[in-house]
């Protein structure tokens, strides 16, 4: 079956991040607010972010060629932790501004065009996420999952703003405005650092996550019930795949047909378990001492 296509939800999220920054700029312009403008520089890197994310995506899909014999789904987390570098200067951006209106500060104006404004902007954002955040667990794509969490972090952040500029404009401290803005990009530093931990961790080749790994493993333990052991075994993903392999012992007596049909029934139990999934079996006699001998990396 041929996977669908996800550049077409890499464009969705240009889309939205175009608007977003069109009217968050707006909502600062009218209202002169550091809490707005960090909002609005945010939204920049949500562009950048998804402009990578359609370059690595259209990577991503390439099919496997002889150079790249397992695909080349792991550019998706190069997609991933460039925007959580470009999280982490943005958030530097936004903290200097703070600094600088936190010991001058100024009076906020129109504010209820800017917030009305901005609360349109979180809409746009808060619909792009949702929707790129169940298509990126549907087809396992980490980039379009890290541009949802992302979207979703902005959406959090703009109504944390909102309520500061509210709070400004009800008692009239200038100082809450900055603070505010302070706190977002401490928020911003969190997430960039996860998303850049999360691709430096795929791209080591990580073991599959905990809830995959039972799955497998119960899969195992059914063929373990019939007198079948396995070792060996060892994991990864690789952007929406995931590559599983394990040396199987069986009765040294068995023919070399049985033991591989067995082999073929236990690889197609696993991809049936874990869709999307390249199974690696090799086949061992049970008895025999020196099966237990290749355990070990490099064998």
């Amino acid at each position: 079956m041929t996977t669908p296509s996800l550049k077409r939800y890499a464009w969705l999220s240009i889309f939205a991040a175009l608007a977003t920054i069109l009217l968050k700029a707006v909502a600062w312009w009218v209202t002169d607010s550091v809490g707005l403008l960090s909002d609005a520089l945010e939204s920049f890197v949500n562009l950048a972010g998804a402009m990578m994310a359609l370059a690595m995506l259209t990577i991503a899909e390439q099919p496997a060629d002889e150079n790249h014999a397992y695909g080349h789904g792991k550019a998706e987390y190069f997609s991933s932790g460039f925007e959580g570098l470009l999280i982490l200067v943005a958030a530097i951006a936004i903290a200097v501004a703070a600094i600088e209106r936190l010991l001058h500060p100024q009076p906020l104006e129109q504010l209820g065009v800017g917030l009305a404004v901005s609360v349109i902007a979180s809409a746009i954002n808060l619909f792009t996420a949702r929707i790129l955040l169940s298509t990126g667990r549907k087809h396992r794509s980490m980039t379009l999952e890290a541009d949802a969490h992302h979207l979703m972090t902005d959406v959090w952040t703009s109504v944390g703003v909102i309520v500061g500029v509210m709070a400004v404009a009800a008692t009239g401290w200038l100082w809450l405005d900055p603070v505010l803005a302070i706190l977002v990009a401490a928020n911003i530093v969190w997430t960039g650092w996860k998303l850049v931990h999360r691709s430096a961790s795929a791209l080591m080749d990580v073991a599959l996550p905990p809830e995959d790994h039972t799955v497998l493993t119960a899969v195992l333990a059914g063929y373990q019930a019939q007198g079948i052991d396995y070792h060996a075994l060892r994991t990864r993903e690789s952007g929406a795949r995931r590559f599983v392999e394990l040396h199987l012992l069986v009765p040294g007596q068995w023919t070399v047909k049985r033991g591989h049909d067995l082999a073929e029934q236990l690889e197609c139990d696993i991809r049936a378990a874990l869709p999307r999934t390249t199974v690696i079996t090799h086949l061992e006699p049970l008895e025999d001492p020196v099966s237990l001998r290749d355990i070990a990396l490099d064998r």
